[in-house]
């Protein structure tokens, strides 16, 4: 760094008034080769922007980016970042593909934000596949399923994709989405999910003109007939309840009477629940709270994408009419699952979780093609993926 800027009669003094580095982290940056630990990818970009105002080359940037702690590409999970909470929560956030690596890469529009229009979008690997016909099983045959995944993992993408489905392939189910807005586990946090508002949902749903009775016991009866009379009309149902982490353990114990409504032999109503992994636990044999919930509930988990990486991003890069290994290095994959690896500070091998997850994946691919663009490289390669 520091021979490119003495080529370019840049003085560290520029470096730190234009690029909103601090003094340290420009000393550090050229006399070391160090890049800030934090904000990189946009640290990155200010500098390669400057340089090139300065003159300097896709050779001189190519040079600096190349050894760009490399190191940390590395695909064993022995290294600890300083705060992955924090990493986590910004490779959350939507990055945005620029104008200028959608004209680097030959795209017109950004495979990862905004890109699920139709059922095709959808990526489609063996974990996914199964959850897809776990869900569609319950919304046919009345089942009770919990999908459990982190955020970020599409488990959202899944419940609207089975409510496209049902509408393409005209399946007679009906689903009841029962929503409250900031809801919580207790009334000190927030707004709880109640057995009410999920009857409401269904009334709702099943017969939106009808009175709601006021008494408990009518109100359960009411509720039973109304979806008697649906299956009659040839209809399942099925009761989808997102985020339902946040779901009060009384209402959970509740939804096992909903699951209990039956026409004759048949149930009535199949059940649905989305959550992260908080989920799990209220879930937990162990909870004498819902052990009779948990009996008979089938929990799936979303695993991460680790096994199905290339061909997640081939599928999202083809479906905006590009090819792969048209813009990403063969090393750049192992790469994005070392970045991906959390370890807790002063863990072992055995206590690295990865994240790599469709919404994490999509962030950082873009802050990697957008960093790539912004120095000339023509393909994104492990060096750029660990400096993002």
């Amino acid at each position: 760094m520091q021979a490119i800027l003495t080529a370019l009669d840049v003085a560290q003094a520029d470096l730190v008034r234009e690029t909103a580095m601090s003094k340290a982290a420009a000393w550090r940056l050229a006399n070391l080769g160090e890049w800030p630990k934090r904000h990189r990818a946009e640290i990155r970009a200010r500098v390669a922007a400057y340089l090139r105002s300065r003159g300097a080359t896709p050779a001189h940037l190519r040079e600096l980016f190349a050894t760009d702690l490399v190191a940390e590409a590395s695909p064993t999970p022995t290294t600890t970042t300083d705060n992955p909470t924090e990493d986590t929560t910004m490779l959350l956030r939507n990055a945005t593909l620029t104008a200028e690596a959608r004209q680097a890469f030959g795209l017109t529009r950004n495979p990862f934000v905004d890109e699920i229009q139709t059922r095709g979008d959808v990526f489609a690997s063996r974990d996914i596949r199964y959850v897809r016909n776990v869900l569609l099983d319950a919304a046919l045959n009345n089942g009770f399923v919990a999908i459990v995944g982190e955020s970020g993992s599409g488990k959202s993408t899944l419940a609207e994709e089975l409510e496209q489905r049902i509408a393409d392939e005209q399946r007679p189910v009906r689903l009841i989405r029962p929503y409250i807005l900031a809801m919580e586990d207790s009334d000190a946090k927030g707004k709880p999910m109640k057995s009410t508002q999920i009857g409401e949902a269904i009334m709702r749903t099943l017969a939106p003109t009808t009175q709601i009775k006021s008494s408990p016991e009518a109100r359960f009866e009411q509720i039973h007939n109304t979806l008697k009379a649906s299956r009659q009309a040839g209809y399942s149902h099925l009761l989808v309840i997102e985020e339902a982490h946040c779901l009060p353990k009384a209402t959970l114990k509740h939804l096992k009477r909903f699951t209990e409504l039956k026409q004759g032999l048949s149930r009535l109503l199949g059940v649905a629940l989305i959550g992260q992994p908080e989920l799990r636990v209220k879930l937990s044999d162990q909870n004498p709270d819902v052990r009779e919930v948990v009996q008979r509930c089938e929990l799936v988990e979303l695993p991460p994408l680790d096994n199905e990486l290339e061909a997640y991003i081939q599928h999202k890069l083809s479906r905006a009419g590009a090819e792969a290994s048209a813009i990403f290095e063969p090393d750049s994959y192992d790469a994005i699952r070392a970045r991906l690896i959390r370890m807790p500070r002063g863990g072992r091998p055995s206590d690295a979780v990865s994240v790599c997850y469709p919404l994490v994946v999509n962030n950082l691919v873009t802050r990697a093609m957008n960093a790539a663009a912004s120095v000339g490289m023509a393909k994104v390669d492990a060096s750029v993926i660990a400096g993002c």
